[in-house]
């Protein structure tokens, strides 16, 4: 990868291979065409949420168990429009490191980028589930009955909520959080985004009603945001309070601290980077062109779910180590 793609990364730390080598640098060639058109970063992360609701349409569709080469071929569309969803979603990132157009509300819409994506989707999926069950039903020896298809359709449904909002939704939380972690040690503060929920909170009781009611809308979102991703790591939260309390501020720790962490930190990146698009689109592509879609909300629940708890219970154990050697 060349200087010039490499001054637009966060850092290579925290990609995975396939983002390195591939998204990344066709997200640059659109970051450079967007900077000649003068296109603002958020008008590309909506574009990219545009982009990732509007595949719901083409997912809806059996693939070619149900319909055939037709069917498949809907379905090798809403693919390949995800993938430019996310490659967009990339490409604001470096748009904006680019252009040195940063916003908070762009780093909140880029954190929403997913939701925008997968709600859509995930109710295109129930949808489907319920007019192409067959497969399923024959696994369990179920009548394909009107009744057991509302039935089976409402558990998937929930199936989905549980995947979308409780695995997908908190695992990619977590993981963009121990992504700027992992920054704001290697760059410091300049070089991260790593928020807190108490200055998020100040800013959001700043900010006035009037004229402002989107950016409050936003802002109170990612207040909430950032307080459950503290949440999940009580043992971080208190390295810090040590850190500044031993310090004065992070910027002061020494040289072998930051080392040591960074250390642990960059041994998890590699499981940390599968929770994010790459891995798990690539699985979700997987069940939906196989007509199992349904199978990816069980995967998301189990496999997903155990991922992250691994990642977590690894951070906070040397979060809790370090912590513990510092006081």
């Amino acid at each position: 990868m060349n200087e010039k793609i490499q001054k637009t990364l966060k850092s290579s730390e925290t990609e995975d291979w396939l983002d390195y080598r591939v998204v990344r640098p066709l997200s640059y060639l659109w970051a450079v065409l967007f900077a000649r058109m003068d296109i603002h970063p958020n008008t590309v992360t909506i574009l990219s949420m545009i982009i990732g609701a509007g595949s719901c349409v083409f997912y809806a569709h059996g693939s070619f168990y149900y319909e055939g080469m037709h069917g498949f071929m809907l379905n090798i569309i809403a693919v390949l429009l995800l993938i430019q969803a996310d490659i967009y979603d990339c490409t604001d990132g470096q748009l904006a490191r680019m252009t040195g157009k940063k916003s908070q509300i762009g780093r909140i819409l880029d954190g929403l980028a997913g939701f925008a994506w997968f709600v859509p989707i995930y109710l295109a999926l129930v949808w489907r589930f319920y007019n192409h069950h067959s497969i399923e039903f024959g696994w369990f020896g179920i009548p394909d009955t009107d009744t057991n298809a509302l039935v089976a359709t409402g558990v998937v449904l929930i199936l989905a909520l549980i995947s979308g909002f409780v695995g997908m939704g908190g695992q990619q939380r977590m993981a963009d959080y121990y992504i700027q972690i992992h920054l704001f040690f290697l760059k410091g503060e300049k070089g991260s985004e790593l928020d807190n929920s108490t200055k998020q909170q100040q800013l959001y009781d700043q900010t006035p009603w009037e004229g402002n009611l989107i950016v409050k809308t936003f802002l109170h979102s990612y207040v909430g945001y950032t307080r459950k991703q503290e949440e999940q790591t009580p043992q971080f939260q208190r390295l810090m309070a040590v850190i500044k309390d031993k310090y004065g501020s992070a910027d002061n720790m020494p040289q072998d601290i930051r080392d040591e962490f960074h250390r642990c930190s960059k041994a998890i990146m590699g499981w940390n980077a599968m929770l994010t698009f790459n891995f798990r689109a690539g699985m979700f592509f997987v069940f939906c062109l196989a007509d199992v879609p349904a199978m990816n909300f069980i995967f998301e629940i189990v496999c997903m779910s155990l991922l992250a708890m691994y990642i977590n219970r690894r951070h906070e154990a040397f979060c809790k180590a370090i912590a513990d050697k510092i006081a």
